[in-house]
């Protein structure tokens, strides 16, 4: 992580606060002064700052049932913050993992762990999210061999990944994909002619939505390990 974050999770300074002890050479990254905010921290570094060693808080994940009408985002904007239903000290540490539209409502991770927010939403990963979608139109019959061939979108260049979609009745579907485009969901059924008219995610990987909307709770070890590339994270209760 870079070094101003990690002074971040390892005192209780403020980003600001940070950036300045930085930029006065206050903290010393393997015994010598480093004064660039962006410099990453690695885990083998030994970390100083006023020759105190430091050491990380242990990250946290949360799982929480996004209502509609809020945005993944930190701070409120057009519309109020998501963070706004999270009872956590120094919640703005954290970070959304794969965002949602403001309509849009259900999953949403919340973490401090970027390299493990990085593993999950990284292509190469191919992470399934599972969206419940509410459609203007009857499905139409050949919708789920579509999906399962690849989608031509506006503006894109490649084919759309292939998509498992799963008629619930005619104008509701599971939708399962393993990218994020940007509006990919709405735009995957513009493609083929419908409007999407409600979209609530129920699962991302192996976690599925669990809880009543404004809520959130802490994630499981065996959840935050489910993305796990190398060794398993440690979660805070």
């Amino acid at each position: 992580m870079r070094l101003d974050k990690f002074l971040c999770k390892s005192t209780d300074l403020s980003r600001p606060e940070a950036t300045r002890k930085i930029l006065q050479g206050a903290v010393c990254v393997n015994g010598e002064p480093v004064t660039t905010e962006s410099t990453q921290a690695h885990e083998d570094n030994l970390i100083t700052l006023h020759g105190i060693v430091l050491t990380p808080r242990a990250s946290r994940y949360v799982m929480l049932h996004k209502p509609p009408a809020t945005i993944c985002s930190n701070i409120n904007e057009a519309y109020p913050s998501l963070f706004n239903y999270l009872d956590l000290d120094r919640a703005e540490d954290m970070h959304v993992v794969g965002r949602l539209d403001a309509d849009t409502t259900g999953l949403v991770l919340i973490t401090d762990d970027g390299r493990w927010s990085f593993d999950i939403i990284r292509p190469q990963m191919k992470c399934k999210k599972v969206y419940r979608v509410g459609l203007r139109d009857p499905i139409a019959p050949d919708a789920a061999l579509r999906f399962e061939q690849g989608l031509q979108l506006q503006g894109e260049k490649a084919l759309t990944r292939p998509a498992q979609l799963e008629a619930i009745n005619e104008k509701e579907v599971l939708l399962t994909i393993t990218e994020g485009k940007y509006h990919q969901v709405k735009r995957m059924f513009a493609a083929i002619g419908n409007r999407v008219l409600s979209l609530h995610r129920e699962k991302i990987g192996a976690i599925s939505l669990d809880i009543a909307k404004g809520q959130w709770r802490h994630l499981t070890p065996e959840e935050i390990n489910s993305f796990a590339t190398d060794k398993p994270a440690e979660a805070t209760p």
